[in-house]
């Protein structure tokens, strides 16, 4: 040991209780030893080499620091253990009281409670040694020349066990006060090293009794062994105190990973207390455009976070390191490593190496969080006015339907909307100005928020137009008695200036306990034009007044319960080869079997769901029916792809080809088996992010097919820009394909098929008249109920099995040469041999 640090006044007082009895105890038995010599004729010569001994392993010492404290640990085990079942007792105490004491003279020690206490503790240790010798019945082998061997064996393994047991509790005990750690751990730490090192020294004790035995001078050979175990010992204690280090700086970069400056700086003074063994530690930091911060730690608690000039002062021996930038030309502040006394501490190479690892891991640490915490700063300002009205700083639209939905979907009563437009404002701003105008917004608004409850949200959509959403209303009649309070709120004048202006409003009024928030704004809006409309100041919304379906807000609020007891069904309506009445592909076809109105086509439930926030999850589900049909009827041996229609609002989604593509990945189903079925309404839209869609779902292997072609006014503009695979006539005009418009259609529309080797497939094929004479134009595929009517898959599937694939009979017969219009053109299609064979003219 070389320090014994200054500590505060409870330490002093648990270090003296040691302390003391050992000082004390070890001097009691050094006069003893004194006594015994001087009252008896004595051989000085064993105490002289033993002193002599002692005083030779300060050359060889391995040094463990621990906090402020350093722990040299000699090979003084074997000498002790040799000493006792060599010399008398008297010779071996004071022996080993000289030899410790001239050995701390010889390092040049100078703190007399260091040296008093370590010539105590080897004093004790060597006095218990020799007591537990002579207990076993060993005599010195000096003062007995027929000993043997194993006469000495039980002293050597007596003495061995009582000065390992004294030395290892009364040095940790010292240490566990000093450095505030449990005993029991700093007892463990490394003890099998230090217990195999024991023993190889005791191996060494061994062998030199029985080198004795032999000969005197064989015992000059085993000094060397015993100092190469001993090294080897030291050697073994640095790599493994390296890789704790190493494991321990591991486990603190992971916790910078962190991108809260909080956890990072808390994280960083625990765990510097840990890896370099210090009493404190604390980081202080000064970041750019922040405020400067200290945190103090002792490794198990943090002692101070807050402003540097308030810390409380702190004491000791202090190791400061500066936290550079990643360009090292600016401090981000500093690391401090604070150890109890005033003596310094000096860090080994390893240390040193592993400290600069630290604080650059540190450092990075700190700019990580420092930017994450600007980026969010940013996010949130962004956020904030995405969200607010810039001249009022009231909500705007987007962020009253974001509130209100999740309002209703916390189910919390029902849920007013308010819609409340400024009567005659266009007159304040042309005789006033916008300036005056603007001035006069801004205290409605104040008065709005005045008049309204913490619950409820006040926003303004533009111009004079205000909206306000009440949550958690008792009754739907609470909405209109808290509507005529908030416009009595905007009834007294409003002071600008010299002038007084009085403002007058309208107010449309609606509730509802379930849906959207944007059902609910065009109900009230409703209400407010029916308002405006009959001079009323207030008008409540009514069903009978509005010429929407007055039903959609209600299965609006249906369509979660909907979604989850499955009651979207998907029936399939077949493709076939017109020419060999084979299946080759089935279109999804999306019924709602609501448990009160029966089944609803798309056209009835579709507007609601896109109005609702729940298309993500229809698609999903509805995409999920129709795959895992495919999957049933490749299970079966029928390769049908599937054709599924989406809404134009799900190719405006930048994530619905990642939707898809899990979705056949979760199913096992391959790209090439499904067809996305597209209207021509939203791919004339022209919007980047409908080509993005499309270009995503393309490159996946996904075809794409253009619904009702025809009825567009645009249809070659879209085929020009969308890289579909498949045409779809429409059914009107297979229905009168035999005038002269309409068939017009249907011949140009196949040959265009034909001309950019498209799939054409005529929708709603009725009769077998139709079936021929599309196919002698030259289309190839059609669909309708002369073959079948949408159909649940296992139905499907019954039907395919019953005609092998096949729903109508074959045209002609094999290998028939049929003489068609020379104006037919031969037409590369993958409908199979069978269709192929015939599509022959002569």
């Amino acid at each position: 040991m070389q320090r014994t640090p200054r500590t505060d006044d409870a330490t002093n007082q648990r270090l003296w209780r040691l302390v003391g009895p050992v000082v004390v105890g070890g001097a009691l038995a050094a006069l003893w030893a004194l006594w015994g010599i001087a009252s008896r004729p004595t051989e000085l010569a064993g105490l002289a080499a033993l002193t002599l001994v002692l005083v030779g392993r300060s050359f060889v010492t391995v040094e463990v620091r621990i906090r402020s404290v350093s722990d040299v640990i000699t090979p003084t085990t074997a000498v002790i253990t040799l000493a006792a079942v060599f010399l008398p007792a008297p010779e071996m105490i004071l022996g080993t009281a000289c030899g410790t004491f001239l050995s701390h003279m010889v390092r040049r020690a100078t703190d007399p409670m260091k040296v008093g206490f370590n010539v105590g503790k080897d004093t004790i240790g060597a006095t218990a040694a020799i007591a537990a010798a002579t207990a076993v019945g060993t005599q010195p082998i000096l003062l007995n020349p027929t000993f043997t061997f194993f006469d000495a064996v039980p002293g050597l393994f007596a003495a061995f066990a009582a000065y390992m047991f004294v030395d290892e509790i009364v040095a940790h005990g010292l240490f566990s006060i000093i450095t505030h750690k449990p005993f029991r751990q700093l007892l463990l730490t490394h003890f099998d090293v230090r217990l195999v090192t024991r023993l190889g020294l005791l191996g060494v004790a061994l062998a030199t009794v029985a080198a004795y035995r032999v000969s005197e001078w064989l015992v000059l050979v085993l000094p060397p062994l015993a100092v190469a175990i001993h090294l080897a010992f030291a050697n073994k204690t640095r790599t493994r105190a390296g890789n704790e280090a190493w494991q321990r700086l591991a486990e603190a970069t992971d916790e910078f990973n962190s991108v809260d400056q909080t956890a990072v700086l808390y994280a960083a003074v625990r765990r510097a207390t840990d890896i370099f063994s210090t009493d404190q530690a604390e980081v202080e930091i000064d970041p750019p455009g922040g405020r400067p911060r200290l945190v103090r730690s002792n490794g198990t608690e943090i002692l101070y976070d807050g402003p540097p000039g308030d810390a409380p002062a702190a004491e000791g021996y202090l190791i400061p390191v500066p936290l550079e930038s990643y360009r090292g030309d600016a401090d981000l502040g500093q690391l401090r490593l604070r150890f109890r006394g005033s003596d310094p501490v000096r860090f080994t190479e390893r240390e040193q190496y592993t400290l600069r690892t630290f604080t650059a891991a540190l450092c990075t640490a700190i700019r990580n969080a420092a930017t994450f915490a600007e980026t969010q700063r940013l996010a949130d300002s962004h956020a904030r006015a995405a969200a607010q009205d810039p001249l009022t700083r009231l909500a705007n639209r987007r962020r009253l339907q974001q509130y209100g939905n999740e309002i209703l979907a916390g189910q919390a009563g029902v849920v007013g909307v308010l819609l409340i437009d400024l009567n005659h404002f266009k007159e304040v701003n042309d005789t006033l100005g916008h300036a005056e105008g603007d001035r006069v917004l801004q205290a409605v608004a104040d008065r709005l928020t005045t008049a309204t409850r913490p619950d409820d949200l006040v926003a303004r959509f533009g111009g004079d137009e205000f909206a306000i959403l009440l949550a958690g209303l008792s009754a739907p009649a609470i909405a209109e008695l808290r509507a005529n309070a908030i416009l009595d709120a905007l009834a007294p004048p409003i002071e600008l200036d010299d002038m007084r202006i009085s403002v007058e409003a309208t107010c449309g009024v609606t509730t509802g306990t379930g849906g959207s928030v944007g059902e609910l704004l065009r109900r009230a809006d409703i209400a407010l034009y029916q308002a405006k409309q009959d001079g009323q100041r207030v008008v409540v919304y009514a069903q009978a007044r509005d010429t929407a379906d007055v039903g959609s807000l209600t299965l609006g609020g249906d369509l979660v319960r909907a979604l989850a007891e499955h009651e979207f069904m998907v029936h399939f309506q077949p493709i076939v080869d017109l020419a060999s009445g084979r299946v080759i592909a089935a279109e999804a076809l999306t019924r709602w079997q609501h448990p009160d109105r029966g089944a609803l086509s798309p056209d009835r439930f579709l507007g609601a769901i896109e109005r609702s926030g729940q298309l993500a999850a229809f698609a999903d589900a509805v995409l999920d029916q129709a795959l895992s049909a495919a999957t049933d009827w490749a299970d079966a041996g029928y390769q049908i792809p599937v054709a599924v229609n989406v809404s134009p609002r799900s190719l405006l989604d930048p994530s619905f080809p990642d939707a898809v593509a899990r979705r056949l990945s979760a199913r096992g189903v391959p790209s090439s088996a499904l067809v996305i079925e597209l209207t021509e309404s939203v791919t004339l839209s022209k919007l980047e992010v409908v080509d993005e869609v499309l270009a995503a779902l393309r490159d996946q292997g996904i075809r794409l097919a253009l619904d009702d072609f025809g009825t567009g006014f645009s249809s070659l503009a879209t085929l020009a820009r969308v890289p579909v695979d498949e045409l779809k006539i429409d059914r009107s005009f297979v229905a009168a394909m035999n005038t002269s418009a309409p068939g017009a259609v249907v011949r140009s529309t196949i040959d265009l098929g034909r001309s950019l080797d498209l799939l054409v497939v005529a929708e709603g094929v009725e009769r077998e008249d139709q079936r021929q004479q599309l196919w002698e134009l030259g289309c190839p595929a059609g669909q309708g109920h002369l073959f079948a009517r949408a159909m649940p898959a296992d139905r499907l599937l019954a039907h395919l099995n019953r005609g092998e694939g096949h729903l109508a009979d074959p045209l002609h017969d094999t290998g028939a040469v049929i003489r068609m219009s020379r104006s037919r053109r031969a037409r590369k299609m993958n409908l199979g041999p069978e269709s192929q064979g015939r599509e022959r003219s002569t």
